[in-house]
């Protein structure tokens, strides 16, 4: 967490409390690997807000991203 809070510009206690809620909203996945936890994203998880609500996570980040990054993040 503390790599991403740097690389975002935010807290580390930020960024944890931000993990949290997309795991909580099924977004995020984690998967415990020994000493360090690892992110699956749901691609197919509806945005949130009403007049979002058609699209999904992943169309989301292929916009924001591009497609090709976004089928690298999530293989």
């Amino acid at each position: 967490m503390r790599d991403v809070a740097e690389r975002v510009g935010i807290t580390e206690r930020a960024a944890i409390r931000i993990v949290k809620h997309l795991e909580e909203a099924n977004v995020l996945v984690k998967e415990r690997v020994g000493r360090r936890n690892h992110y699956q994203i749901n691609m197919d998880k509806a945005l949130r807000h009403p007049l979002e609500s058609h699209g999904t996570v992943g169309a989301l980040l292929k916009m924001l991203l591009g497609s090709k990054q976004v089928r690298r993040a999530s293989m």
